[in-house]
Order: structure tokens, then sequence, then C-alpha cells
């Protein structure tokens, strides 16, 4: 064989070598890849199932609370119905009943501040109590009209009835914790809103006492 064919023979072989060799190469390159690949996922689904349980344990931890929040406001509402329970207790039966109304009280639009004609009520008022001689307890109840929001009303009654209260005990020493103030606001009207006098007997401050 000559020096030429031994050469050629030689180069193919050499060629097929390193195609076989590229081949391998690249095959591992591309496994490596893949590995790698797979690494990748497996973090992201390891990722997203920490997620969803942190997801469903806050889900469960809100409704725990929200149970839980449930059973307090139960209980408040037990405990609201004990006091209320007290009251009536403490209060005993309805012996004396003073309605002072706008026509009487003459309190200004938007205003508590008790006028004379309110005093001299008042005033009156306290001489049947002494009458009764017995001991009290005072339920004083502010109401106004429908004319402001009620968010207003329940404030303008409610400073109304604690006038009242305040002069009570300022000037006849009547104890404070034998009187209780509420406010109704305009949400027990006596009187058609519509009419001016309607409103006027609306405007107004009940005093209730029980034995």
């Amino acid at each position: 064989m000559s020096k030429e064919k031994i050469t050629f023979y030689f180069g193919i072989v050499l060629l097929v070598s390193l195609m076989a060799c590229t081949g391998c190469a690249t095959k591992k390159y591309v496994l490596g890849e893949v590995a790698v690949m797979d690494q990748k996922v497996e973090a992201v689904e390891s990722a997203i199932e920490e997620s969803q349980k942190r997801i469903k344990e806050h889900d469960e931890t809100l409704a725990t609370l929200g149970s839980l929040i449930s059973q307090q406001e139960s209980e408040f509402d037990k405990f609201d119905s004990k006091i209320e329970e007290v009251k009536k207790y403490a209060r005993g039966k309805l012996i004396l009943q003073e309605i002072i109304i706008n026509e009487k009280s003459k309190f200004k639009i938007d205003s508590y501040e008790l006028s004379a004609e309110v005093k001299e009520i008042l005033d009156k008022f306290v001489m049947m109590l002494i009458a009764q001689d017995k001991g009290v307890y005072l339920e004083i109840r502010g109401h106004t009209d429908s004319s402001g929001p009620e968010s207003w009303n329940l404030v303008l009654g409610k400073k109304r009835a604690e006038a009242v209260m305040e002069y009570l005990h300022k000037k006849y020493n009547i104890p404070l914790h034998r009187m209780e103030v509420i406010s109704y606001g305009s949400s027990e009207p006596v009187a058609d809103n519509a009419t001016r006098n309607g409103r006027a007997q609306n405007r107004r401050v009940e005093i209730l006492v029980f034995e």
C-alpha cells in the first residue's frame, strides 16, 4: 500500500474518532443541563408546596381566630344580658315619671344648656322625690327629633340627659351611682317629625324613677 493511501485511511479513522468523541461530549452536556433543570424544577415545586402549606396554616389560623372572636362576642352578649338583669333588679318598680319636652324645657336648637324653665321643672320634680321618701334609682333618657344626622342626635340626646343629671347631682346631691344616662337620639319619636309641633314633642328628656 502506498504512503498516500495509508495517510488517507488514517485521516478517515481519526475523523470518525473525533466525531464520536464530540457526540459523547454533546450528550454529556445535554444530560448535565437536564439534571440542572430538574433540580431547579424540584426547587420551584418545593417552594410552591411550602407556600401552599403556609397559606393553609394561615387560613386555619384565621378560622380559629374567627371562632374565638365569635365565642368572645357570645360571652360578651351573655355578660351584657347579666348586666341588664342586674340593672332591672336594681331599678325595681317604676314609681314616678317626668317628661320634659321642648315646649317646657325650651332647649335651643343643637343646644343642651338647661333653661330657667327646665331648672324650675327639675326643682319641682325633686320635691316629688322627697315626698316619696324612698331609695330610688333614676334613668334619664335623652331624645331628639329627626332633623340632624343620627350620629349627632345620639350625642345631643346624651348631652341633654347628662345636663339634667349634673344639675340634680350638684344642686341636690343625688348620688351619681343612683342615676343612669341613656340617649335614644331620634329612634323613639312620640309624635310626627314631619310637623313643627311633632318635632317639638320629640325633643325631650324623660326621667324614670324606680324604687
